[in-house]
């Protein structure tokens, strides 16, 4: 464990060591997520490469049972650059720590083993602040510990895998920001062996899950398995050897909970899953989003959720794993959903409905497991009313809750409204607020956005699920740019993913008439339904006119994009860490401002008023399918250095209950469909 830190700290910082002189003077430091108390006094004698001069490579670790000692075991005080030790009396919570920095000595004081890691991960964020200033360290204090004790990410890989490598790399970066735990949505990611035909063939193993949950453990990251059930068992029920066990023969979204085989196949599933995450605390059961028929058994919606929950809870207790449940089925079933999320609900028409349908919860609150966490997933709206009277009904009846607020959810091609970082602020200052311990940061795959874009939302939960409400939202949009990827690009003039949020969203239907882009695959004769009409050459400058709202938007989203292209570029330029983010902002910076610069080029073909304007246009429409497939080949090379980005040519797609696009195609195709049927009409439409 200590090696692996100290291995760390050397790899990170060594290639920032520089032969300039340093100077003495004060810099400017800020560490992410803040600490709770930090006091700069002065200006120490201290190099950041004075502190890696004397953890090498080569540097022989102290043996387990000697962690509590200084590093004076090993080299006299005097001599040392760090002293540290672990002390659990030092009155902090878990992961606490304390750090001085004198004029020529690091002193850390650390509650435990993840404390020391912390510690050493604010001090590596300090050395890179010292080397990009060339300054020395600053003479501080820093009192450090977690407002929020759980503080978990959600990798939801249904659609698509990393390569492991990037787990690895993940798993690094999470530790660095004090994230602690993980919700691994497998699906059919694992090579299960008790129930082989639900992997896919891409899966990995078991081992290779074990492993790497191995070296999250090691970081004081614990994986916890989700796996999904009663519905969203698309996964498993689009096989034909379970199609017995679906709740509705003709749909593969739920299973059947009266059947036992039902809780066979799932037992098997989450025995596989708990091998692979063997230091995990917990086991998601899922349960969202679905309703059941009952095959005339007479018994209602909530009762065979809860005959249901009963059981997995039970399974879970017996295999020493709290199970976590999302909470939303029973508060509809009961009515009193609507609240949590929608903001039209008034104070008064909230109490109203909970005491109208409170007592169909209350009726069944025995059945309700009581080793359970009910997870209150909010996602927009965590402040609402509604959402915080949700919460205190399960804590007044006893029921463990806690809250799941969302990075990425529906959005296209990257995080939006502005990473969520408000919706995550509110809802982590409110879990600690009212002491609730834990919060889930949810990462979407459903329309499968490249994973680097979630970064900004991680680093902002980081912040505030360790540090409660220190930062506002644009002093942490500024605190990420300077720690993923350079001291230098903090400042506003270098803020660029807010600006490509509406050309985004635009993008998203901007080639097809009306909310079409997620049905394409589903619609008969999309490229005529779907695909906006062209310019008709017997009515010039109609379709200019009848499209000017569009023109309008595509202007302003070829203006942002082109702008952006030379902001990014500049960025790439100047940045010390993380390009591949860059690189792939990028690329979703290229297809948005190609499929905009299309309309206009429309505009154009359609406003000629000579044969030589018209031919012109032509000629560039002409182009677009080149344009195209070079935007398409980019986006796929950047992409492809950490995705699989096509399924296995064997893969059986399900039902897509959800219409979610990456669910829709073998290949990659899913991402540039509408594009692709835009092209094959304009093609069409050009030869006539």
């Amino acid at each position: 464990m200590i090696r692996s830190l100290l291995r760390l700290l050397f790899v990170f910082t060594v290639s920032l060591q520089a032969c300039t002189k340093k100077s003495s003077t004060l810099g400017d430091f800020k560490l992410l997520p803040s600490p709770q108390e930090f006091e700069i006094s002065g200006v120490s004698d201290l190099h950041a490469d004075d502190i890696i001069s004397y953890y090498g490579l080569d540097q022989t670790p102290l043996p387990k049972s000697s962690l509590s000692t200084s590093l004076s075991a090993v080299k006299s005080d005097t001599e040392a650059t760090v002293v540290y030790q672990i002390d659990p009396t030092l009155g902090l919570v878990s992961g606490g720590y304390r750090m001085e920095i004198s004029q020529d000595q690091v002193t850390i004081d650390a509650q435990d083993e993840a404390g020391l890691l912390y510690a050493f991960e604010s001090l590596q964020q300090l050395c890179l602040d010292a080397e990009e200033q060339q300054v020395t360290l600053p003479a501080c204090t820093i009192t450090d510990y977690p407002k929020l004790a759980y503080r978990s990410i959600h990798l939801d890989i249904k659609h698509h895998r990393e390569t492991l490598e990037y787990y690895y790399s993940l798993i690094d970066k999470l530790a660095h920001y004090k994230i602690n735990g993980i919700i691994l949505e497998l699906e059919d990611k694992l090579q299960y062996e008790q129930q082989p035909t639900v992997a896919s063939a891409d899966a990995f193993t078991l081992a290779e899950w074990k492993d790497l949950s191995d070296y999250a453990h090691a970081k004081h990251i614990e994986i916890s398995p989700l796996i999904q059930g009663l519905g969203h068992a698309s996964f498993i029920l689009k096989h034909d050897e379970y199609k017995a066990l679906r709740d509705n023969p003709e749909s593969d979204w739920a299973f059947n909970p009266l059947d036992e085989k039902t809780y066979e196949v799932q037992f098997d599933l989450y025995e596989d899953a708990l091998k692979a995450t063997p230091h995990g605390k917990y086991l998601h059961i899922g349960g969202d989003e679905v309703h059941t028929t009952g095959r005339n058994s007479g018994k209602s919606n909530l009762e065979l959720q809860l005959m249901w929950l009963n059981k997995v809870t039970a399974f879970a207790e017996e295999h020493d794993r709290i199970p976590i449940f999302w909470d939303d089925m029973p508060l509809k079933f009961a009515g009193v959903y609507g609240p949590t999320h929608d903001s039209k609900y008034t104070k008064e028409e909230t109490d109203s409905l909970w005491a109208t349908n409170g007592p169909k919860l209350e009726a069944f609150l025995e059945d309700f497991p009581k080793n359970c966490i009910y997870m209150r997933w909010s996602y927009l709206h965590p402040e609402l009313y509604g959402n915080q009277k949700a919460m205190q009904w399960y804590d007044e009846n006893g029921l463990k809750v806690m809250g799941a607020t969302a990075g990425q959810t529906r959005w296209v091609l990257m995080p939006q409204n502005e990473s969520n970082i408000r919706s995550i602020k509110s809802f982590a200052v409110s879990s600690i607020e009212n002491n609730l311990g834990r919060l889930l940061l949810t990462l979407w795959d459903d329309d499968s956005p490249h994973f680097e874009l979630y970064n900004r939302g991680i680093l902002a939960f980081a912040e505030y699920a360790w540090a409660g409400d220190k930062r506002s939202v644009e002093e942490v949009k500024s605190l990420y740019r300077r720690r993923a990827f350079a001291n230098a690009l903090a400042d506003d003039s270098f803020a660029f993913i807010d600006s490509l949020e509406n050309p985004v969203a635009f993008w998203k239907n901007a080639l097809l008439t009306g909310n079409k882009r997620n049905y394409l695959m589903r619609s008969e004769n999309p490229k005529e339904t779907a695909v906006i009409a062209l310019p008709d050459l017997d009515s010039p400058g109609a379709w200019t006119k009848a499209n000017e709202e569009r023109l309008q938007q595509a202007e302003q989203a070829v203006a942002t994009t082109a702008s952006l292209k030379e902001k990014i570029k500049t960025l790439k330029s100047k940045t010390l860490r993380n390009e591949y983010t860059l690189e792939v902002y990028e690329q979703v910076n290229n297809l948005v401002h190609f499929s905009n610069h299309a309309l206009l080029l429309l505009k154009d073909f359609d406003m000629a008023t000579t044969e030589k304007e018209r031919s012109s246009a032509k000629t560039a429409l002409n182009n677009l399918p080149n344009e195209f497939q070079s935007v398409r080949n980019e986006l796929e090379k950047v992409y492809s250095k950490t995705r699989l980005i096509h399924k296995p040519d064997n893969y059986l797609l399900d039902q897509d209950h959800h219409v979610h696009l990456a669910n829709q195609s073998i290949n990659f195709d899913w991402q540039f469909y509408a594009e692709m049927l835009f092209l094959e009409k304009l093609s069409e439409h050009l030869e006539q």
